[in-house]
């Protein structure tokens, strides 16, 4: 095969950057990764994506790719060769599809308000948080990942977040190891177990201290 050329577009704290570089390492990919600031955005990035002029991005032999969901999908496709991140059944790939846009939409959406509101938005964003983790951990089950014994689409997905969790534990009065056992039991066997989790993944505190001071809170 002809050497290609894979470049990312990213920021290390975001966590659909995270997801596109998990399923890169899951495939054993290597790519040049290129940091962007995004209150500075760079040239390259607003040619890249001129329409949302957002992270990630990849750039496959000159092509961009844009939005996290697509790229894996991308991935998964170009790279058929590795195993599968997605599951083999249309069902299936459709439930896990499912999954992966709830975390995409709504746990970031709702996640983001936690440290962003005050008061009673703030309130109503802490209820429907723990809620949507709860869903999410009836989904897991007792399986050791989302799709049963193999780490997954919807995984690497979901992943990211956790380390974001300090963030949402902090600013929303949380005691995850309590209220959600299953899910940060999960989280722990990903890393233990995935090498392309662990590598990926920044420290929970890293990321606590750069949304301190991205959104100056005290």
């Amino acid at each position: 095969m002809a050497k290609q050329e894979i470049i990312l577009l990213d920021v290390w704290a975001s966590m659909y950057s995270m997801k596109v570089k998990i399923a890169l390492a899951e495939k054993g990919i290597p790519y040049e990764c290129k940091c962007e600031d995004l209150n500075n955005k760079s040239q390259f990035l607003l040619d890249m994506n001129p329409v949302y002029k957002k992270v990630p991005v990849l750039i496959h032999n000159g092509k961009p790719i844009c939005e996290s969901s697509i790229i894996v999908e991308y991935i998964d496709e170009v790279w058929n060769d590795k195993a599968p991140l997605f599951p083999s059944d249309p069902c299936g790939k459709a439930h896990a599809r499912f999954w992966a846009d709830f975390i995409n939409k709504k746990l970031y959406q709702i996640g983001r308000k936690l440290y962003t509101t005050k008061g009673e938005e703030h309130e109503a964003a802490r209820i429907e948080f723990m809620d949507c983790l709860k869903l999410l951990e009836g989904e897991l089950g007792d399986k050791p990942y989302f799709a049963g014994e193999s780490f997954g689409y919807l995984d690497l997905s979901l992943i990211p977040f956790y380390s974001w969790f300090q963030v949402y534990e902090t600013y929303g009065n949380y005691n995850f190891d309590y209220e959600c056992a299953k899910l940060i039991a999960w989280a722990k066997r990903c890393i233990q177990n995935k090498v392309s989790v662990a590598s990926t993944l920044p420290d929970l505190p890293k990321v606590f201290a750069y949304v301190q001071q991205e959104y100056y809170i005290g």
